[in-house]
């Protein structure tokens, strides 16, 4: 497996859009510029994908009357929470699981649906919104394994698996983390997307080579955006993991520092980087935001353990 080329792993310029959904719940994924490669056949990636990731948000909500219209389930609390009196889950939790009601969680995905449509039908001459109906989603049970969905519709119930696939527009991928890295791929042409769920489980059972062993696209036309998780000085593992990393190959040596205490510090971004630049991806763009030191911002589920889910989309336009 060759090293990294650091020379191909840009920073993400993950950039708040105009406040139309939250006051800081949105960030939207500027993919890194393949520009180099042909420059007069390849339009910027982002306007043939668009791609975000959510945060936890830091203040109340405030949502477009046109959205609002369209969405039934519970309104959206319009008021400031006082910091003594909020739950573990606010303010933009997407996860089901987690304890958090029912009602507020599909209340938060209509409305991220809604976002997303949204934001596909403006007109570049003229920057005004069109909406229409919403983008459908496709969420799943992620179980920490290497299962790759291909997608061609979108389930109304969660789909087990941690990565998916689709070549269809009008179908958004997206993975929920808080900790774990979230990976999200397109081809050059963004006729071909996926998403993945990084934790060091599915890392270790090669789901970022089953993905793109699944995907039509050589891997050397696909483009790479790595997402906030656990950051190199917060994940602290025991020995079996590093081990399960190094019997696999001892390039991984290096994303493991040893602490006095015989554990050791993990970086899942450079695990990630390696796998795929082993795979022959080689424009790689990385948001190191570490989950763990940054909950103001992120749900960490190590730090906090009861706590809600952050999503990472993805979808052609």
């Amino acid at each position: 497996m060759p090293k990294t080329n650091t020379n191909v792993i840009k920073k993400a310029q993950a950039t708040a859009e105009p406040l139309q959904l939250t006051n800081s719940v949105i960030e939207l994924v500027n993919w890194p510029s393949i520009s180099s490669r042909s420059p007069s056949a390849l339009p910027p990636i982002n306007e043939k994908v668009f791609a975000l990731q959510t945060t936890r948000g830091t203040s109340s909500l405030v949502f477009p009357p046109k959205v609002i219209s369209k969405i039934s389930t519970v309104a959206p609390c319009q008021n400031v929470v006082p910091e003594d009196k909020k739950s573990p889950f606010d303010f933009f939790n997407l996860g089901l699981h987690v304890g958090d009601t029912i009602e507020k969680v599909t209340n938060n995905r209509n409305l991220l649906s809604n976002y997303i449509s949204q934001q596909l039908t403006i007109n570049p001459a003229n920057k005004r919104p069109a909406f229409n109906e919403p983008i459908k989603i496709q969420w799943l049970d992620q179980v920490h394994g290497n299962q790759v969905a291909e997608i061609t519709s979108v389930s109304s119930k969660a789909i087990t698996a941690d990565a998916t696939i689709t070549r269809q527009k009008n179908i958004a991928l997206a993975i929920m983390t808080a900790d774990c890295l979230p990976i999200l791929l397109s081809n050059t042409e963004g006729s071909e997307i996926a998403a993945i769920h990084g934790g060091w489980r599915p890392l270790a059972a090669n789901i970022i080579e089953q993905t793109l062993d699944k995907m039509a696209s050589d891997s050397g036309d696909i483009i790479a955006w790595l997402g906030p998780c656990i950051g190199k000085e917060a994940f602290e593992v025991g020995s079996e993991v590093r081990d399960t990393f190094i019997n696999q190959n001892k390039v991984f040596d290096g994303a493991f520092v040893e602490q006095k205490s015989g554990k050791y510090l993990a970086d899942l971004h450079v695990i990630a980087q390696l796998q795929l630049t082993s795979c022959g991806v080689s424009v790689i763009a990385n948001l190191a935001d570490c989950t763990y030191q940054r909950t103001d911002k992120y749900y960490s589920y190590r730090k906090e353990q009861v706590t809600g889910r952050m999503a990472s989309i993805i979808c052609r336009r």
